[in-house]
């Protein structure tokens, strides 16, 4: 408003989704262009820097490791330390083939026909509006396997998570299926007893976004990791005291951790805090919703590679949520997209980025930025498919709550379009 002579962006797009993030790159370069203004622009994310800067300054504990012009830095990083952080960057594979479809003989989570419908009071005179978080939403979770749903804030992607946690109640017609061991019965979430909810609760635990105010901070570690025992009655404090030691050994931290308070961590630690508390009660299915959004690219690996280890040594089960591709394209085993409340595309990660169906689907590849400034954001695919649904091609393009059917195109590839 000032019309400033100097712009200072301090991570300005790192809480945002991807289709937000590159509009708003694209406006800031608009502005940039428009007023002749210098920008200092402050991020962890390489991609941004390979879109948005001629002059790039590598620092790492408060040192300078490498400093020059950005093609020079990014096309031939000469430090260690830059070296890492390109290799810890996630990416959308670019070359891949279309994998086989997920087998779903042995469901431990399945959601049919989900919707979610909220009453917003609109005040004054106006009339109560209708927000459709979920409409129709059918998933099906592999019992060892990452089912990942994406897509940009408001999608309705959260919302899924905890109607299949149990924590939020869907609408009429709708059904979430849970099946604790291999050989036992389903059991439908939405109409446990209390000792039924109590036993799921156990079964199914929860990774939040923010690792900061995930944790209480008048709790010691030791605390907040034997609380979930104590109220689920799991053995005697030495024993609790026992599992919680134990469990920040699996995540990669020291026993003697467990006498101080949240406040003596980093965000990478507190993750893993977090990660060791859901993991406490032994579950069998861990929700994760972004849970490496708030960090930066090497610590985001490190929680990735966690995630990737527990699930493999423990048999875990994870819906994983999130706005970023290149992170489902790591960890993912089958990808759901949604979009205002809808699935829009299904497949293997690999089907989906090989040849992705939906426009919605690919102004979020396109809108995904990489560190290599020959392969900059495609803003015009990105404002394509993020418009509104009457502006896409005739064969996705509806009007309203007039949406196309979910259709199979191919083996294990679901596209909702017109027949």
């Amino acid at each position: 408003v000032a019309k400033p002579e100097l712009l200072i962006a301090d991570e300005p797009t790192t809480a945002l989704d991807v289709t937000t993030q590159a509009q708003v790159l694209g406006l800031m370069k608009d502005l940039q262009r428009d007023t002749g203004m210098a920008m200092i622009l402050v991020t962890h994310d390489l991609g941004v820097v390979a879109n948005m800067a001629d002059q790039v300054v590598v620092m790492s504990k408060g040192h300078v490791m490498e400093s020059g012009p950005a093609k020079a830095v990014l096309g031939a990083p000469g430090h260690g330390y830059t070296q890492k952080l390109f290799a810890a960057a996630p990416m959308i594979p670019t070359v891949a083939e279309p994998s086989p479809p997920v087998v779903d003989d042995d469901l431990i989570l399945e959601l049919k026909n989900v919707s979610k419908t909220y009453t917003v009071r609109a005040g004054g005179w106006r009339e109560n509006k209708l927000v459709h978080a979920c409409r129709d939403v059918s998933l099906k979770l592999q019992r060892g396997t990452t089912l990942a749903v994406v897509g940009e804030s408001g999608s309705g992607k959260t919302t899924c998570a905890r109607i299949a946690l149990g924590a939020e109640i869907p609408d009429a017609g709708s059904e979430v299926l849970f099946r604790a061991g291999s050989n036992s019965n389903p059991v439908c979430v939405n109409d446990l007893t209390r000792s039924q909810k109590i036993d799921f609760q156990r079964q199914a635990q929860m990774v939040f976004q923010d690792p900061y105010s995930s944790l209480s901070p008048r709790m010691r570690v030791q605390e907040a990791l034997t609380e979930p025992m104590e109220i689920h009655c799991i053995g005697n404090r030495t024993e609790r005291r026992d599992k919680a030691a134990e469990m920040l050994r699996w995540v990669g931290l020291k026993p003697d951790m467990l006498k101080r308070y949240p406040h003596a961590f980093s965000g990478g630690q507190r993750q893993r805090l977090s990660i060791a508390r859901a993991l406490t009660l032994n579950p069998e299915l861990l929700v994760c919703d972004e849970p490496t959004s708030a960090l930066d690219v090497s610590v985001q690996e490190q929680i990735l590679t966690l995630l990737e280890r527990i699930r493999d040594g423990m048999g875990l089960s994870y819906l994983f949520i999130s706005h970023d591709l290149a992170v489902v394209a790591r960890i993912a085993d089958e990808v759901a997209v949604m979009r205002q409340g809808m699935v829009v595309e299904q497949a293997p990660p690999d089907t989906l980025f090989y040849a992705p169906r939906h426009p919605y689907t690919k102004a979020l590849i396109a809108a995904q930025p990489e560190p290599d400034m020959n392969r900059p954001i495609d803003l015009a695919q990105v404002a394509l498919g993020a418009g509104s649904p009457t502006g896409w091609a005739e064969e996705f393009r509806f009007d309203g709550l007039d949406a196309p059917d979910l259709i199979q195109v191919e083996p294990g590839h679901k596209v909702r379009c017109h027949v």
